[in-house]
């Protein structure tokens, strides 16, 4: 049966139910995946966020204990809160330096003409080599006597400094680490640098603008819808640190406290210990879905005021 203009073909159920069933197959792997190692895990994760339990024993029903004696019991938990505000410490030091390397390499990628993508690539490996190396690298570059950065200081006649054994010394060591890893930033940053039409800057030139101004009127303002982006993954990303924290502060055989007076523990480093060396798996499932909640509220408070000024 032939249909006139503007009149759809009726397909038979046969024919939509084999579309539906394609798409179910297409997406299978994607939602097993989903399903497997993300939703089930989550789920019992919550569930034993209200049990006094470890990987030895029976969960026991406990309720709201664990978030109450995380948030209000000191005795029983010295070092919640102090986790919380080395995290903070972190974000707010780490974050900032991150976006403003990211953003001055991609500037200088965008200036480059010859030689970019090898540039590109050496700019990037950070990101895609493994924390181990990047850890073990960069104890021995923050190493009070035979690291390099000391010695480079010494040239210049600074004296060196005990970076990862100095409590004021670790959250800025640890944000320098961060910047330096800031390859993800700096290509989005890069692709938004380009998105920038040349006619933009050429009539600034025409207007008499130099480079500064051009980079504060043009290039920035324009900039801040992807600014905006990195700030929000960024401190996502600072207030989940462990990996890199972990490697550093558990070189060379030793216990992992964070560092002198626990200057380096981070939160997802103490639910670590809570989970793996306190026996407290109930507790630190608690500490995981307390941080769920407290980025949600960063994140809605970004939204709410940062997005209104960077739109």
């Amino acid at each position: 049966m032939t249909t006139g203009p503007g009149r759809r073909a009726r397909r038979r159920p046969g024919a939509r139910r084999r579309d539906h069933l394609t798409g179910w197959l297409l997406i299978a792997p994607a939602l097993a995946y989903f399903v497997v190692f993300l939703l089930y895990p989550a789920l019992s994760a919550l569930y034993y966020s209200f049990t006094d339990w470890n990987l030895r024993t029976e969960a026991s029903w406990v309720g709201l204990a664990n978030y109450a004696d995380l948030l209000f019991d000191d005795v029983k938990y010295p070092h919640f809160w102090k986790s919380v505000g080395v995290t903070l410490q972190y974000t707010l030091v780490a974050v900032p330096l991150t976006l403003v390397s990211a953003l001055a390499q991609a500037l200088l990628l965008n200036a480059i003409r010859r030689g970019a993508n090898l540039f590109r690539l050496l700019l990037f490996l950070p990101v895609v080599t493994a924390e181990a190396a990047v850890g073990a690298i960069w104890r021995w570059l923050y190493d009070p006597q035979y690291g390099l950065i000391n010695t480079l200081l010494g040239l210049v006649g600074i004296p060196g400094q005990n970076w990862l054994n100095t409590p004021e010394l670790v959250i800025p060591a640890l944000a320098f680490i961060a910047a330096w890893q800031c390859g993800i930033s700096m290509i989005i940053y890069l692709a938004g640098l380009k998105g920038i039409p040349g006619s933009i800057q050429e009539a600034a030139i025409i207007d008499g603008a130099g480079p500064w101004q051009r980079f504060w009127r043009v290039t920035f303002p324009m900039l801040r819808p992807t600014t905006f982006y990195l700030l929000v993954t960024g401190v996502i990303a600072a207030l989940q640190v462990f990996g890199l924290v972990y490697v550093i502060f558990s070189g060379n055989g030793r216990s992992v406290t964070g560092g002198p007076e626990q200057s380096g523990l981070t939160y997802v480093l103490h639910l670590y210990l809570f989970a793996f060396r306190y026996d407290a798996m109930g507790a630190a499932c608690a500490m995981s879905f307390i941080l769920l909640v407290f980025i949600m509220i960063v994140t809605a408070l970004q939204f709410r005021f940062v997005k209104q000024e960077a739109a």
